[in-house]
């Protein structure tokens, strides 16, 4: 698999098959449940490690020192008893001693998570150099312990403390996920039996479909491509859901749909539209998902969308043409999407992501964006069945020559013009539904049906 999910994902080798990667992400995608923790981390035993290595490596140069000009207990009363600030070096090995103390007590007994101890300890050393000494080892055993110090600060302030607040990022959200609601989807490849394939509700595994011949299925090794690049998505979507607490309120609008932002690995920041809708989860999941070549007859935010090819019954490659944006400044994109649609017991989902396929190949005269996993998620209510909360999250790298920040500006309007078309359209069907007169009983007799 890794080797086969082509251009579209080079960083993402395939989440579903190997999620143990060596890589310490502090990746959503590597939601693991949470394990019981290490007591200490990998990093931070690194780093004592090498604290006792400096105070054992002073201490060796020292007594080097030492059996240079006579001997060893004459040097070392000399040293230490008659102890002289312009010729001993019993002050550097003191420090170490010193330093070595400091540090293992603040960062192996007590685990700080500050670099104030390192920064005082650090802070003492560089006061004593006696450098015009005797011999050769009046340069070399204070600038070794100066280096040394120095070292040691490099290694905490950029290794230790932002990889451990990563790692604690990670942690966190992994046991917000395992906590949620919802059960969290891990990224195994999933067991098609939970799901049914939106067209004809059939369960079962894709073998038992290939035995029966039911429906289409994937034959060539770019079909499986196409997807498996499409459970990719599906599954990076739910993580996303998954992690709902961690989204970042970015804007809002006068009917209440808000925009929030999170940050994924490989992809960057992903924009998320949530809405409430006055209509039945079918009736989204009808307009969105199911008909997409049909949304350019309402939604102004595309001018056209072409389905290349059906892969399987849950599967489908789509063309679509973006229209243009900010005011015409984000001139319009053409995009090549593999969807994966999924219709669960409370939710639709459509999930997808940029692909290639031959039928468009990235010519003419639109720029080809590229989309990072996204999709629409149509969530219906428990309670009351004809309202539903609508989803749609969206990553995506328009290319051009285009700076970041003013994309970033113009993607949540577009996404609040893309809710006000929709729920255009749905007011629009709503008169073929459902007559205004004898709107309770109808209601009832609606609901009924579905």
């Amino acid at each position: 698999l890794p080797q086969q999910l082509g251009g579209s994902l080079p960083a993402i080798a395939s989440l579903n098959t190997s999620y143990s990667t060596s890589l310490s992400l502090p990746s959503p995608y590597l939601l693991v449940p949470p394990a019981e923790r290490q007591a200490i981390s990998d990093v931070r035993r690194t780093f004592c490690l090498f604290v006792t290595f400096d105070l054992l490596f002073i201490s060796l140069l020292w007594i080097i020192e030492l059996n240079l000009s006579i001997s060893l207990w004459d040097s070392l009363k000399t040293e230490v008893v008659l102890y002289d600030y312009k010729s001993s070096f019993f002050d550097i090995f003191l420090l170490a001693v010193f330093r070595f103390l400091c540090l293992q007590v603040g960062y192996a007994a007590f685990r700080l998570k500050h670099w104030w101890v390192i920064a005082v300890t650090c802070d003492v050393v560089s006061v004593s150099p006696q450098l015009l000494s005797h011999n050769v080892f009046g340069y070399v055993i204070p600038i070794t312990s100066f280096v040394v110090a120095w070292l040691e600060t490099w290694f905490l302030d950029f290794k230790v403390l932002p990889q451990e607040a990563d790692d604690e990022r990670a942690y966190l959200a992994a046991v917000n996920a395992s906590c949620e609601r919802t059960p969290m989807i891990y990224p195994r490849a999933v067991s098609d039996g939970q799901f049914y394939s939106p067209p004809e509700s059939v369960a079962g595994s894709e073998e038992d479909l290939d035995e029966e011949g039911l429906g289409r299925r994937a034959v060539t090794s770019q079909d499986k491509e196409y997807v498996s690049q499409g459970r990719e998505a599906m599954s990076v979507v739910e993580q996303i859901l998954a992690q709902e607490d961690n989204w970042k309120f970015e804007k809002n609008n006068d009917v209440g749909d808000s925009v929030y932002t999170l940050e994924i690995p490989f992809h960057g920041k992903t924009f998320i539209l949530k809405a409430f809708m006055q209509c039945t989860a079918e009736l989204v999941y009808q307009e969105v998902i199911l008909q997409p070549e049909k949304m350019v007859q309402w939604n102004k935010t595309v001018s056209g969308c072409q389905i290349l090819q059906r892969v399987d019954d849950n599967t489908l490659v789509s063309y679509d043409v973006s229209s243009g944006a900010a005011g015409g400044v984000v001139s319009a994109r053409d995009f090549v999407n593999v969807r994966r649609v999924e219709r669960k017991r409370d939710c639709y989902l459509s999930a997808g992501m940029a692909t290639d396929h031959d039928a468009k190949p990235p010519v003419g005269r639109y720029v080809r964006g590229e989309n990072g996993p996204g999709g629409f998620v149509v969530l219906k209510s428990s309670s009351n069945p004809s309202v539903c909360t609508f989803i749609w999250v969206l990553n995506t790298d328009l290319k051009g020559r285009l700076p970041r920040y003013l994309i970033h500006q113009s993607l949540a309007a577009t996404m609040f013009e893309f809710m006000s078309h929709l729920r255009q359209r749905i007011a629009d069907l709503r008169p073929s539904l459902r007559p205004p007169h004898h709107h309770h009983h109808h209601h009832q007799q609606h609901h009924h049906h579905t």
